[in-house]
């Protein structure tokens, strides 16, 4: 039996969905089920429903956006750094292994080499390395309370190691999005937002993204940290014009066809629309591909997603 914490949150809905219809016996549970941020509560839990492994997507992510972190930062502070440290203390005690929820925006543009950051790359928008969103850098904490850590190689070259000893995979979400209308989905984002910023970023499909944190553990992989993105990068303004020619191309497509602004540069973005920095970023899944669990290419999936836009909810 697996156990699912943040059940009722955007990414818990899309693990609740996957195991619901891969047949897998789980447990859904939120907060108001078991108050998991007070020690010894989700020990109670565990002991009583016996669970083979456990989920976390709990946290804070802030609505609409990482703005509200900003103005709830005991609530950011202790979804997100404050919590893994708990449930992590509560599995060890169990012998329970366990996945976490992460996040790629711990990242900002590529790596040291041009490349997509991989999970060796010491995260460089956080409070160690800012300035950052606030968001990021409590989600950076929540990996050092799992056991990552800033060290360096024999060439005196710095990188992030994950030195735990304890049965738990780290999973890096970046910018979900689905073929589901959604306020927290990328592609409803896009079209909603009065004007956009140009940028380039990793995204992970969500129905992708749950499948492959899963065979994570269905595979045994080894535990540690791993990218869980698409592979590839996209601009906004390349899905900015697949989701026009499919508009175009369709008229019942539910999409918007309109005149999509765009600000001129970040700096234009900072003064008219956003409290903090955002993450924009691009990182390699190639460490995911090496233990056999590969995810589509992202333009595939953004299309496929646009192609088969719904507004029906997941059940």
């Amino acid at each position: 039996m697996v156990l699912l914490l943040g059940a009722t949150g955007y990414v818990g809905t899309a693990f609740s969905h996957f195991l619901r219809v891969k047949g897998i016996d789980f447990e859904a549970v939120s907060r108001a089920d078991c108050n998991y941020y007070i020690p010894g509560e989700l020990a109670k839990l565990i002991k009583q429903k016996k669970p083979e492994f456990l989920i976390n997507c709990a946290g804070f992510t802030g609505k609409p956006n990482v703005d509200a972190c900003e103005l709830a930062k005991a609530d950011t502070l202790l979804g997100n750094a404050v919590l893994p440290g708990l449930i992590a203390k509560e599995c060890a005690e169990s012998g329970l292994p366990w996945g976490h929820v992460s996040s790629g925006c711990i990242y900002s543009g590529r790596n040291a080499d041009g490349e997509g950051f991989k999970e060796s790359d010491v995260p460089n928008f956080s409070f160690r390395d800012g300035p950052c969103s606030f968001y990021s850098g409590t989600k950076a904490l929540g990996e050092e309370a799992l056991g990552c850590v800033e060290t360096v190689d024999e060439s005196g070259k710095p990188f992030w190691a994950f030195e735990s000893n304890e049965p738990v995979y780290i999973w890096r979400l970046r910018i979900p999005f689905s073929n589901v209308d959604s306020p927290r989905n990328y592609l409803t984002k896009l079209q909603r937002y009065a004007c956009l910023l140009e940028a380039e970023n990793s995204i992970s499909h969500l129905g992708d993204f749950v499948a492959g944190c899963f065979a994570c553990w269905e595979k045994r992989v080894p535990y540690g940290v791993y990218n869980v993105t698409n592979p590839g990068s996209v601009t906004t303004r390349e899905v900015v014009e697949m989701i026009l020619e499919v508009a175009r191309s369709r008229e019942d497509s539910g999409l918007q066809d309109r005149d999509y602004q765009f600000f001129a540069n970040e700096s234009d973005f900072m003064q008219k629309a956003a409290k903090t920095p955002r993450s924009n970023c691009v990182m390699d899944s190639g460490k995911l591909t090496s233990v056999g669990i590969e995810l589509r290419p992202v333009r595939e999936a953004v299309r496929d997603c646009l192609e088969n836009w719904s507004t029906e909810c997941l059940v």
